[in-house]
């Protein structure tokens, strides 16, 4: 046992908190790839000091897929581990090895997102409400290499499945050209390129992102061309940062992930960690940016100039100018009436930059028109109070002159 123990505290690097998972009622074995699987049924077995098992496992894995490096490294020091203690993953010759150094963070992050599985109850707190078109949602969590799947239920996410993940080599928060780092914040797919457009480095197809985006725009971030993407044919992944940015996945992982994504519509949240809320903390914070968006709502509906203007940061203000402001202020004062409609309302919350990222489609009817546009809005604290940064039309206005009101439905809480 001496052996073991020294096995699982060097080559595995949590010793102290191999356990069963917390939440083992959360996923269930079936919602991982069958890699996945029987790697985490090897790990479970060493850990419980069946090291026949364990190879048993980790042969059948190798023997589905032949080239997954880390399960080759544990089969080798497996049968090491029965001949004498081992100084660390990979043996007595290695272990200065970058490669080796790259697989013995794969197997820590592999056990880690195992090991510490959200209750089922809980929910991510950078996703608080998808749009009724929004499906699925896809949330990177770089703290872990791991990319979750949400489904929408009613509007609420509900966790499918999760993934093991590339990203930069020098690790998130992009800001310029080159600087082989992920983006972080909140993107949506914008395109779907096959295997068959692609050379064989992106493996199984490519879903290129957003960025950079609105926000990042402003910021001056620099950059192009981060996609989701596969991995060449002759290698199963990639090391947790190893990629010039974009977000990478198996091959076989990135099939199925495809099966969530739609178009222009599926958000991809990166975030350096995901923070799971109890229902009622999660439901709290939801609300609240809810209520101010409803708030932001009525005192324009009301034309009142003053508390409309006090919605928008000092920042936003100053980067429009007086000339905006003004604009805006007699486009205020000049109707009879204005009624607003938000509908098909999604929220999430960038948590590296403090930042709520609402999209809607806004149907704005006054006296003299009415105008429908797809539109997104960046809110930043000032003062513990939400505040709009950056407000964004998506697509030109369709307007109608002479149409009656829209329906004062409000927000859409669905």
């Amino acid at each position: 046992m001496p052996c073991l123990r020294r096995f699982l505290a060097a080559a595995l690097l949590v010793a102290a908190t191999l356990a069963e998972p917390a939440h083992a009622e959360g996923l269930s074995r079936s919602d991982l790839s069958a890699q996945e699987a029987l790697l985490t049924r090897s790990l479970h077995a060493i850990r419980a000091g069946k090291l026949d098992t364990a190879l048993r496992e980790i042969d059948r894995l190798i023997a589905l897929q032949p080239d997954f490096k880390l399960a080759h490294l544990i089969r080798g020091d497996l049968l090491l581990a029965k001949a004498g203690p081992l100084p660390g993953m990979g043996g007595r010759s290695l272990s200065h090895d970058a490669g080796l150094q790259d697989l013995r963070e794969e197997a820590r992050l592999r056990l880690l997102s195992q090991i510490e599985e959200p209750a089922p109850d809980k929910l991510p707190k950078q996703i608080l409400q998808l749009a009724p078109s929004q499906k699925f949602a896809l949330l990177a969590d770089a703290s872990k290499a791991r990319l979750y799947v949400f489904e929408n239920h009613e509007g609420h996410p509900r966790l499918l499945r999760h993934f093991f993940m590339t990203v930069g080599r020098n690790d998130i928060e992009k800001r310029i050209e080159g600087d082989k780092r992920t983006p972080v914040g909140v993107y949506t797919i914008t395109d779907q390129i096959p295997r068959a457009r692609l050379t064989d480095f992106y493996g199984a197809g490519a879903f290129p992102l957003n960025y950079p985006n609105e926000w990042d725009q402003t910021l001056g971030r620099t950059g192009h061309g981060i996609w989701l993407h596969g991995v060449p044919s002759d290698t199963y992944n990639r090391a947790p940062r190893a990629s010039d940015g974009c977000v990478v996945v198996a091959n076989a992982d990135f099939n199925d992930i495809s099966q969530y994504v739609q178009v222009g519509v599926t958000p991809v949240l990166i975030s350096e960690r995901i923070e799971w809320l109890e229902p009622e903390a999660w439901q709290s914070l939801r609300q609240d940016l809810l209520a101010k968006l409803d708030t932001w709502k009525g005192d324009w509906e009301r034309q009142d100039s003053a508390d409309f203007f006090a919605h928008y940061s000092s920042r936003f203000l100053f980067n429009e100018g007086k000339g905006w402001v003004e604009s805006k202020r007699r486009n205020i004062a000049n109707k009879d009436w204005i009624k607003l409609e938000l509908t098909d309302l999604s929220l999430f919350l960038d948590l590296s930059q403090n930042m709520a990222v609402a999209t809607f489609t806004q149907a704005y009817g006054s006296n003299v028109f009415h105008s429908t546009t797809r539109k997104r809005m960046y809110l930043s604290q000032e003062n513990g109070k939400w505040h709009i940064a950056l407000e964004k039309s998506l697509l030109p206005d369709t307007i109608v002159a002479g149409r009656e009101p829209p329906g004062s439905a409000g927000l859409t809480l669905r």
